[in-house]
Order: structure tokens, then C-alpha cells, then sequence
């Protein structure tokens, strides 16, 4: 299990800050605490994940702002909340938006249809990437290392704080399922229309 770790965390860190969010990080903390990766590794592929990946979600809502894939999300609340902040704080809301629950994905798409400059969003992606990446990485090495006192310093502390880190990408997982289904429900209900009872 910790060989692994070793050779496909840092794969599922980067994948994980990309498209999950901070769980990854936590988790990737954890392991580092354990000293399964290494804690420079682990704030590495987070912040390549998240910057990455939020740059090419800029790019897709500057390219294709006429797409109906951008068109169907700035239909949505959450991309209307972000594109308000946006026009009133573009610098704190691109360092910010990374900390706020369910903008996410719709926060650089919202900052690419919005006027801040290529250049600009570039810098403070990276800088934004680099925060929240710390943060809650860092958070995770400190729950491993609270672990790690509560348990002991035998042998047995690092198996109870690895169950630990297994149990939240567990939960996580179900979480990530749970929603993917739902949200094919709910595709499939408005495709599906108004059912004509006679």
C-alpha cells in the first residue's frame, strides 16, 4: 500500500486538486506527515493541478464565449454571483475563489467571459494556486501530526493515520458518485420534459 502511495499519490494529488478540491490536499498532507511523500512534492503537484486546470477553464471562457457549453454555464446562478465579484474585485475574488464552495469550476470560466487581462489572471492564478494550495496541505500535515500524537509513536500511528487518509478518499469517492448520479437524474428528468398523462 505505501509503495502505492509513493509511486501514484503525487498522479492523484495533482488529478485531485484539478478536479475535487482540498480533500486531496488534506490527504496528501497526511501522507507527508507520514513521510510516504514528500510535503514539497505533495504542495507541488497541488498547485500545478489547480493551476492548471483553472487556466484552461480561463482559456475555455475566453476562446469560446459563444459556445453553448460557456453559454449553458453563465446561465447558471453560481456563474452570476462570480461575474458580480468579479466586476467589483477581480484581484481578491481570483485569489479568493478557490475558498468558496460551489465556484469553483464556474470562477475562472466567469473571469475568462469577464475583462480582466490574460496576463493579469495568469499571475494571480499562479499566486491563488499557490495559497490555497499551502493551506490546506499544510492542514493536512498538521491532522497527521495531531494523529500521530494522539495514537502514539509506535508503528501502530502510521497504519491508524494511512486507515485515516483511505477512509477520507473513501468518502470522498461515494461523494464524487453520489453527485455524478444525481446529476444524471436530473439530465435525464429536464431532457425528458413533461410527461402527457391522458
Amino acid at each position: 500500500m505505501e509503495e502505492f502511495l509513493r509511486q501514484y499519490g503525487p498522479i492523484g494529488i495533482f488529478l485531485g486538486a484539478g478536479f475535487e478540491g482540498q480533500t486531496a490536499l488534506i490527504v496528501g498532507g497526511l501522507l507527508a506527515r507520514q513521510h510516504i511523500l514528500n510535503l514539497w512534492v505533495v504542495l507541488a503537484c497541488a498547485t500545478a493541478g489547480s493551476g492548471i486546470v483553472d487556466h484552461l477553464l480561463f482559456v475555455a471562457g475566453r476562446s469560446f464565449r459563444t459556445h453553448r457549453w460557456v453559454v449553458r454555464a453563465t446561465q447558471q446562478a453560481a456563474f452570476a454571483r462570480a461575474l458580480k465579484f468579479i466586476e467589483r474585485y477581480p484581484i481578491s475574488y481570483i485569489l479568493a475563489f478557490r475558498f468558496i464552495f460551489g465556484l469553483r469550476i464556474a470562477s475562472p470560466i466567469a473571469v475568462g467571459v469577464s475583462q480582466v487581462p490574460t496576463w493579469r489572471f495568469a499571475i494571480l492564478n499562479v499566486l491563488g494556486a499557490v495559497i490555497w494550495a499551502s493551506a490546506f496541505t499544510f492542514a493536512g500535515f498538521i491532522f497527521g501530526e495531531a494523529v500521530h500524537n494522539l495514537l502514539g509513536h509506535g508503528h501502530h500511528a502510521g497504519r491508524w493515520t494511512l486507515l485515516a487518509a483511505g477512509v477520507i478518499v473513501v468518502v470522498v469517492l461515494i461523494i464524487w458518485a453520489v453527485r455524478y448520479l444525481l446529476g444524471r437524474r436530473k439530465a435525464r428528468a429536464q431532457t425528458a420534459g413533461p410527461v402527457d398523462v391522458a
